[in-house]
């Protein structure tokens, strides 16, 4: 069993920084996959950005490639998120997620049924 818990989000004025953290207790493995997704009001939760635990790959969204940096820290169990250049459309709760990495990961960590458990949720929100 896993448990991941979030922080740093907050309110930020458009053109901004923020960066988020997400803390894995229990057993975590070479395969495992962390992610980011965010959901806005009314809308479906999407895919931000993940990171393979081993070998550090990464991928992102097209919405925020260039403006959004993940990062993970194998010693800590941790993952981060840099996000600059925030745009009130980046407003959402965002979710850490860890998958097991189970099957053809390169095409399907974009899913939230990839993944085996989610933290609870921050809020970041922009304003204009």
């Amino acid at each position: 069993q896993v448990q991941l818990v979030e922080s740093g989000g907050g309110l930020v004025q458009a053109g901004g920084s923020l960066r988020l953290s997400c803390a894995a207790s229990g057993r975590t493995f070479s395969s495992d996959v962390m992610g980011w997704f965010r959901q806005a009001p009314g809308k479906e939760r999407e895919f931000v950005a993940a990171i393979r635990w081993s070998g550090g790959r990464t991928y992102y969204a097209d919405s925020v490639k260039g403006r959004f940096t993940i990062s993970r820290d194998n010693a800590k169990n941790t993952e981060s998120l840099q996000m600059n250049s925030l745009k009130p459309e980046d407003t959402a709760v965002y979710y850490c997620a860890l998958g097991r990495g189970r099957g053809p990961i390169s095409t399907t960590l974009y899913a939230t049924t990839f993944y085996d458990y989610w933290g609870q949720g921050t809020q970041v929100t922009v304003s204009s």
